[in-house]
């Protein structure tokens, strides 16, 4: 239990770049150097917990903690990944409440976001070797990252992908199906507008959590239109810069509750909006991760995980894509990608130090 306190603390301290990065720095730590889970079952639970609701690279977490010490090692493996993120967006909400702006940290994050790129790279090689386990998975591939590209919802691309694994049977009737529960999620969201209280605040994000699928693009569209639109109670502006906090610090991005729920209700409002957004995933993660290995049994569910962990890394790469596109704007970014990859693939250096020489060279090259 004391190594599971140890890793995921320092995962929320250096888990920079985004639920493919966090996953990719985990592939490392407990596949390739603590060998505590095989490749093809970390696999398995990639895929798995892209099926559900909830902050992906969390989930990771909660299922290493589970697939060690059980039900205590999940809790404790999410609680100390999510703590860091917490405390930093915390106090980064009080001085926002306090002083109203946000700190510059944009030279740190030039060097940080080409090291994490080839991070993610050096997991996306790992991951694809395992998870291609025949190359009548490659078309399965190749469709799921086309149907992400041309912006088809993660979820649908990840479900279809599986269930073009068993044949393509009933394929059309289940995106209808995922289509039709949209407005029952929408209409779940919204509520009338109301005064601001703290027990309305956590009613609000436990809601987020439980619903809340893809990436944090996704939950700042439920943010925007529930409390800028619905609520009142944040301007655009003031989301747009809780956002930005939330991208900035390492863990995950629904620590952007943190954030809000200090600048609106103090400390306390901090902590009722985090154990209310990350609560959910504890339940799902929970009741999932048993069903794992009988799911992997059958033979027509092991064809579909197989589907499903092929349509993962379809993912990861679609991200790696969309990220170099963004990131490597410069001979500066470029040349901390290449030295970060280089060391990654072939010097197999741990992410701590990658993260922080990324962030150094950064701040010189700025």
């Amino acid at each position: 239990m004391g190594e599971l306190v140890r890793l995921f603390l320092k995962l929320g301290f250096i888990g920079f770049g985004g639920p493919a990065a966090v996953i990719a720095m985990m592939d490392d730590e407990v596949v390739t150097r603590r060998k505590w889970l095989t490749r093809e079952h970390f696999l398995d639970l990639v895929g798995a917990t892209n099926l559900i609701p909830g902050p992906n690279s969390t989930e990771m977490a909660m299922h290493v903690g589970y697939e060690q010490r059980g039900f205590g090692g999940l809790v404790v493996a999410g609680l100390c990944f999510i703590l860091p993120a917490a405390l930093m967006t915390g106090v980064l909400g009080w001085l926002y409440a306090s002083y109203g702006e946000v700190p510059e940290v944009e030279p740190f994050l030039r060097g940080i976001k080409p090291a994490v790129l080839a991070i993610i790279l050096g997991a996306l090689w790992r991951l694809g070797k395992s998870a291609v386990k025949a190359w009548a998975l490659v078309p399965i591939g190749a469709v799921v990252s086309v149907a992400l590209l041309l912006g088809v919802n993660e979820v649908l691309a990840m479900l279809g992908g599986g269930l073009l694994g068993l044949g393509g049977l009933y394929l059309w009737r289940r995106h209808l199906a995922a289509f039709g529960v949209l407005p029952f999620i929408v209409g779940f969201l919204q509520t009338p507008k109301v005064e601001y209280s703290i027990w309305t605040l956590g009613w609000f994000f436990l809601k987020v959590g439980a619903v809340l699928y893809g990436s944090g693009y996704v939950l700042i569209a439920f943010l925007e239109g529930g409390l800028v639109q619905t609520y009142g109670w944040l301007t655009e502006q003031q989301l747009l810069d809780a956002v930005a906090i939330g991208q900035f610090t390492p863990g995950p991005v629904l620590t952007t509750a943190t954030f809000i729920g200090v600048f609106l209700g103090g400390w306390q409002g901090g902590v009722i909006a985090t154990l209310a957004i990350f609560l959910p995933s504890f339940v799902f993660v929970s009741i999932l991760n048993p069903l794992i290995p009988r799911l992997r049994k059958s033979m027509l569910m092991g064809s579909f995980l197989n589907a499903v962990n092929v349509s993962a890394v379809a993912l990861m790469l679609v991200v790696t894509i969309r990220l170099g596109i963004s990131v490597l704007t410069g001979w500066a970014p470029a040349v901390i990608f290449l030295l970060a990859a280089v060391a990654s693939l072939r010097y197999k250096v741990n992410a701590v130090w990658l993260v922080a020489g990324g962030a150094l060279l950064g701040l010189l090259l700025n």
